[in-house]
């Protein structure tokens, strides 16, 4: 029992570590206030998804805008005001809430002074008295109204309520709270003793008529009706020690079109003081007069003024107060919810439930099969359960929850991106063992697919390319042992690097040479072309791998390259002990034997190969061949480029030979693999190349010229044919047409001293040659 407890404790261990970590680090940043912004995003996109409401038509708005500015003045001169007040009164509204400042007389203006003067032309102290007493005339309307409520400021700098209604507690505060980005989203219910808000006084009235009981239970909670309002606290929803003093709430704005959510009948100043209105639209209404002039700077940003559709549309305070009273008189009346928010501990415990889910859905990525299989199927849960997710916390919001949908979207996501990071991380020190043996490729076939361990293999077509350096046995035994140590890893280190560009698969290093699957292990419908571009590019490698080689006083290299395609079978070779990743198959061997009729610089591929190629290839030759094992012959062709999206070619040096004034004579033997043939044949050199030269058969003896592509292991002879020079020169027949007892080699290694010596006599010839063209 507790060893199965252990295993699995073992397999789910990545959740263990990943789950706390990543919730702590989104409470961190949710502490810390970097989630508070886009939490208040994401709740303003839910207020404007939300389906559009009907106009509330208990409230009415009397506003003063940009054509009422124009025409009646900046403000309101106290006779205009009265007349204003008194006209409303007419129609016996519930409530009338006067969202102006009048704590100080406002005489008339211009056009007023010169109307009054035009009707009654008195004298000038007549006039005067007229001015003065529009206050007082104000003062009196204030004191026969008790259901008119006045604005006062508390805030910096903060202004005076009208005497006359601070006298008779008619006021309410209009001080509106901004969140850190500008928006107004709460509102004040109350401030300190007495203080109450603008909106709640003029709810108070509506709600008194409908006899609605209001009842203080403690200093975070009132009972409105059946109704609780909870106080807003600072961590409250998306906040982080956000401003919460006073008692406020926050505003459910009822939903309406993009930008313009004003939800209320609305009418102008001028309108009222024309007596262009409905006979009875004031009656039992709840009536506010503001401004909303944007020149009137009475404009705030709500949760409604910036989309991706539109551009930024501030909302009048006037309105913000209509909305808020809405929301007191629709909660108690209708049941429209408030916005509540869930404590902090719960909050908690709803960000740790994400995490844990987002771990689940990545952590089945390791649990058999192939995970690259697994990988997009996890990925299409996570943004279904993301999706979810969105969508349950905006149908929670449609019932008046705000429930903290940012931090549990990162949970999700980095508890997700945290078990991927893991089992990556888990995976890389597997590499970091395993890839010092085989390749990355083979190391990420078998994590995908854990069955790939067991023993065995599966036949499949795939393209082999093999490479060895030219003359490296002689190169070998020139060298100390270090030295060559160093030649082949800077040679491999350079190839290495081009295999894997081409998403080749290392499948083995062998002393010099290299053997590289394209199809194995995984399977790419370019393997062929991908082939042949590696091996133009590792040629074109061995340009800066000389240079290097050269700057460290090292020889020299060239390379061969064999291309084949052929069905063989790949998998874990060998026994339970000890095995590798590899392949088997008669077509490894003909790769091989391909391989070994290149002379440096050379890529062949077989026929086979071809076949399979999707791109362009350029071919410089073609010839048939039987490899040694091989029942049939079979034809290769030498690659010199391959076209469209790779583009790339070799460049074959011209060879100008030159006839030598005194023939060279040479002993040479043919090489069978790594053995040399006993018996010796004699020659000359006729002429020379850079890197090739024309070679007549002496001494026949029995002896014939040798076939194309054979290997010669040659010495130079002193003049009398004695003497061999200890230093071995390697060379391979080419298929060139020569005249009868002759045949042409390509020097695949020459020692130091030979080609220092055959290059002199070569410069010398060529120095001659370009004398007596000159001369000429």
């Amino acid at each position: 029992m507790w060893d199965k407890l252990k295993k699995q404790l073992w397999r789910w261990r990545g959740m263990f570590i990943v789950v706390p970590s990543v919730t702590a680090t989104v409470l961190l940043l949710r502490v810390v206030g970097l989630l508070e912004l886009v939490e208040l995003t994401a709740m303003d996109q839910f207020f404007q998804l939300r389906p559009e409401e009907a106009v509330d038509a208990r409230i009415v708005i009397v506003e003063m805008n940009e054509p009422d500015v124009q025409k009646l003045g900046e403000t309101l001169s106290d006779w205009q005001m009265v007349r204003l007040l008194n006209i409303i009164k007419q129609q016996q509204p519930t409530g009338i809430g006067l969202d102006f400042y009048r704590d100080l007389p406002v005489p008339p203006g211009d056009a007023e002074l010169k109307a009054q003067l035009k009707s009654s032309p008195a004298a000038d102290g007549k006039t005067l008295a007229w001015m003065l007493g529009g206050y007082a005339e104000l003062e009196k309307v204030m004191n026969s109204t008790p259901n008119l409520i006045g604005v006062q400021k508390v805030g910096n700098p903060p202004v005076n309520p009208p005497p006359a209604l601070k006298a008779k507690d008619q006021i309410g505060i209009n001080d509106m709270m901004l969140d850190r980005d500008g928006k107004v989203r709460r509102i004040f219910f109350f401030l300190g003793d007495g203080l109450f808000s603008f909106s709640w006084q003029l709810a108070y009235l509506y709600l008194q008529k409908q006899n609605t009981p209001v009842e203080l239970i403690n200093n975070d909670l009132i009972q409105l009706g059946s109704i609780p309002l909870h106080r807003f606290g600072p961590n409250d929803g998306g906040y982080v020690r956000a401003d919460a003093q006073g008692f406020q709430v926050l505003i459910n704005y009822r939903a309406g079109t993009l930008g313009k959510p004003q939800k209320f009948p609305t009418v102008s100043m001028a309108a009222v003081l024309e007596g262009n209105i409905p006979p009875d639209i004031f009656r039992d209404k709840l009536v506010l007069i503001g401004p909303t002039a944007e020149s009137k700077k009475d404009v705030f940003l709500t949760p409604y003024s910036t989309n991706l559709f539109q551009d930024t549309v501030r909302m009048p305070g006037v309105y913000i107060h209509a909305h808020a009273i809405s929301q007191y008189l629709s909660a108690v009346l209708e049941g429209r919810p408030l916005i509540r928010t869930w404590n902090e501990a719960l909050e908690i415990v709803w960000i740790l439930s994400w995490a844990v889910l987002g771990a689940i859905l990545s952590w089945q990525q390791q649990s058999g099969g192939n995970m690259r299989k697994r990988i997009p199927w996890t990925a299409l849960s996570l943004l279904l359960v993301a999706g979810s997710l969105t969508g349950g916390s905006y149908l929670a919001f449609l019932g008046g929850w705000w429930i903290p949908v940012v931090p549990a979207l990162l949970a999700l996501a980095g508890s997700s991106l945290g078990v991927t990071v893991y089992v990556a991380q888990s995976a890389k020190e597997i590499r970091k063992v395993f890839g010092r043996f085989v390749t990355d490729e083979i190391v990420a076939n078998l994590l995908e697919n854990p069955e790939g361990l067991k023993m065995g293999g599966e036949r499949r077509k795939i393209t082999m390319l093999t490479s060895d350096i030219r003359g490296f046995t002689a190169i070998s035994e020139r060298l100390p042992p270090e030295e060559v140590i160093r030649i082949i890893n800077l040679y491999l280190g350079y190839m290495a690097d081009v295999i894997t560009q081409y998403q080749g698969t290392i499948d083995e290093f062998m002393g010099d040479g290299i053997l590289v699957l394209f199809g194995a292990p995984t399977v790419r419908e370019n393997d062929a072309d991908q082939a042949i571009a590696c091996a133009i590019a590792m040629q074109h490698a061995m340009i800066p791998a000389n240079e290097k080689m050269q700057e460290l006083g090292l020889p020299k290299l060239e390379m061969g390259i064999g291309i084949n395609t052929g069905e063989v079978v790949v998998g874990i070779v060998g026994s339970e002990k000890r095995s590798k990743y590899g392949v088997v198959g008669d077509q490894v061997n003909v790769t091989y034997r391909i391989e070994g009729y290149t002379v440096g610089g050379q890529i062949f591929a077989s026929e086979s190969t071809i076949r399979e190629l999707s791109a362009d290839v350029i071919t410089d030759e073609e010839r048939e061949v039987q490899p040694k094992g091989v029942h049939k012959p079979i034809m290769i062709y030498e690659v010199i480029g391959i076209e469209g999206n790779y583009n790339l070619h070799l460049t074959k040096p011209e060879e100008v030979f030159l006839a030598l004034p005194q023939p060279l004579k040479v002993q040479y033997a043919r090489l069978e693999g790594k053995q040399v043939d006993r018996d010796l044949a004699f020659g000359e050199v006729l002429q020379l190349s850079a890197r090739e030269a024309e070679v007549r058969l002496n001494w026949v003896d029995g002896h014939s010229v040798p076939a194309a592509l054979t290997n010669l292991k040659m010495n130079f002879l002193g003049a009398d044919n004695d003497d061999a020079r200890d230093d071995d020169v390697y060379a391979k027949v080419l298929e060139k047409t020569a005249e009868p007892g002759r045949f042409f080699i390509r020097f695949t290694n020459r020692p130091p001293a030979i080609e220092a010596y055959l290059q002199q006599v070569y410069t010398s010839l060529l120095s001659v040659s370009t004398s007596r063209i000159d001369t000429i």
